[in-house]
């Protein structure tokens, strides 16, 4: 039995504790965040090797009897997340050092991203559904905390329509766990897949299931309950945007091909077709926004939405090459998009404003900032070899060996439109030249001072630099997400792995 499972969860709380007690002296907060990440991200490294060596890690807290006791459990596509989890909290971290202001950090920032980190953490290592909600909850009244931290009146409003709308979601996910409580006397995964397997289709498991979808589609931004995504994350400060963006809608991407591939398998038998149309209008309707919108981090933040269109798309083919495509590009967004949260934000803090009309002539005056954007641009759009490329290309050989043509069309013409609105962010920011300055009164205060350079772009470096190493080792990183997907398409594996520890 491994113990040591729960280190996931006992590195953030003890760091966001200990960043709690430093009070408002801010250099001691960011060392001991720093620490705490860096040990979290080497944990996690470890923890993928033992499961790609060793299998599915399975851990009962307490020694208490499973399905009754709680359980941590570990396969391939949770330790990959948790992997991603912890890189993009120490990269991002950086990005925070160079960014986020004085008062901010003074009062409960460092805390408040590590309690995040738990509640994501949590999230992919739990094996029960209502630690699942548990480990939901702790995630939103952290990041509800950190995208409100400092009381700008956009942040608040923001910030108001993401907690009402995720509590909506909680809503519905008690009451859906509740009932599936009810109904089979169990909330343990892999009891669930045992007991569903052998449950007749009834009207009552359908409407769960709907119940489910419906749950983690609020929190991962899929049509038609994104709206509250575009509404609140270009918000907060940069860094808190790109950590938001790269990992929180993610994990209800990750709930859904939990519970799809797990036990709600075959009920009801329309939940695949179902999840194809409905990534297609994700798709369609993200990239649609994005296109319209004049304000970088908000044609990201519509991005966002698009992007987990695919990613749906690979839960919805299903099959080993449908769910390795979906993982593959869970991965290579996380990455792409974190990073170009972080160019955003950059290049917000370099002008000074967000606003594309306002912006121009970087590319002469930073030509590297120029060159990460581009790459990470190209790879979101799917242009080879980047990774963005191979993953879309494993989803679109996976529709057309179903003969799914329609959503392999929209995949396609997605594709094209993403790289026609990252052509308008190039033309904009870095093509034109940049604007004249307006003249201002004597008595103005001086601008804030601009973080240095380099210390902007370096996190962004390291993601982008993973992106294209991601895109010219495509073939052991599908092998890898094919390993992952196969695990996922084999529920009886995840039951023995669970159940054999007693």
């Amino acid at each position: 039995m491994t113990h040591h499972l729960v280190l996931p969860l006992i590195i953030p709380l003890v760091t966001g504790a200990l960043v709690i007690l430093a009070g408002r002296r801010r250099l001691a907060a960011r060392a001991i965040t720093f620490v705490g990440m860096t040990t979290d991200l080497v944990y996690a490294l470890y923890l993928l090797w033992l499961v790609w060596n060793e299998g599915i890690q399975v851990s009962a807290l307490g020694d208490w009897p499973l399905p009754f006791g709680i359980a941590l459990t570990v396969d391939l596509l949770s330790a990959t997340m948790l992997v991603l989890a912890a890189l993009m909290g120490w990269v991002v971290l950086l990005f925070t050092f160079v960014t986020i202001d004085p008062e901010r950090e003074r009062f409960g920032f460092y805390a408040l991203y590590q309690f995040l980190i738990l509640g994501v953490s949590g999230a992919f290592l739990t094996g029960d559904l209502f630690n699942l909600y548990v480990w939901f909850e702790v995630m939103l009244i952290s990041s509800f905390g950190l995208m409100t931290l400092g009381g700008e009146r956009d942040q608040l409003e923001g910030g108001l329509k993401y907690v009402v709308i995720n509590l909506v979601s909680s809503t519905f996910f008690l009451i859906a766990v509740g009932l599936l409580y009810g109904a089979t006397g169990t909330l343990n995964m892999a009891h669930l897949a045992t007991i569903l397997a052998e449950a007749e289709s009834t009207r009552l498991i359908s409407a769960l299931a709907m119940l489910f979808l419906l749950t983690f589609g609020i929190k991962a931004a899929i049509f038609p309950l994104f709206f509250w995504l575009p509404a609140s994350y270009h918000t907060p400060p940069a860094a808190v945007t790109a950590l938001f963006g790269g990992l929180l809608t993610k994990v209800g991407v990750y709930a859904m091909f939990r519970v799809f591939t797990l036990f709600f398998v075959e009920q009801p038998p329309y939940i695949h077709t179902l999840l194809l149309i409905l990534a297609g209008l994700t798709m369609v309707v993200g990239v649609l926004g994005a296109i319209a919108q004049n304000n970088v981090r908000r044609i990201l933040s519509f991005h966002i939405i698009s992007q987990i269109g695919y990613m749906i798309m690979g839960l919805g083919l299903a099959g080993v090459l449908g769910l390795a495509g979906g993982i593959f590009y869970v991965i290579h967004h996380i990455i792409v998009k974190t990073s170009l949260l972080m160019i955003g934000g950059a290049l917000e803090e370099i002008s000074g404003t967000g606003d594309l009309k306002h912006m121009g002539g970087q590319l002469r005056e930073r030509p590297w900032l120029a060159f990460l954007f581009l790459l990470a641009a190209l790879s979101l759009a799917g242009i080879p070899p980047l990774s963005g490329f191979f993953s879309k290309l494993t989803l679109l050989s996976a529709a057309l060996d179903q003969e799914q043509y329609a959503i392999a069309a929209v995949s396609l013409g997605v594709s094209v439109l993403t790289l026609f609105s990252m052509t308008k962010i190039w033309a904009e920011v870095f093509w034109k030249a940049a604007p004249l300055p307006a003249p201002s009164p004597a008595a103005e205060p001086a601008p804030a001072a601009v973080a240095p350079y380099w210390n902007l772009v370096a996190p962004a470096a390291i993601l982008v630099t993973l992106s294209l190493l991601l895109g010219l080792g495509a073939g052991p990183a599908l092998e890898f997400a094919s390993a992952a997907a196969t695990q996922l398409s084999v529920p009886a594996e995840y039951v023995q792995a669970v159940f054999g520890i007693q």
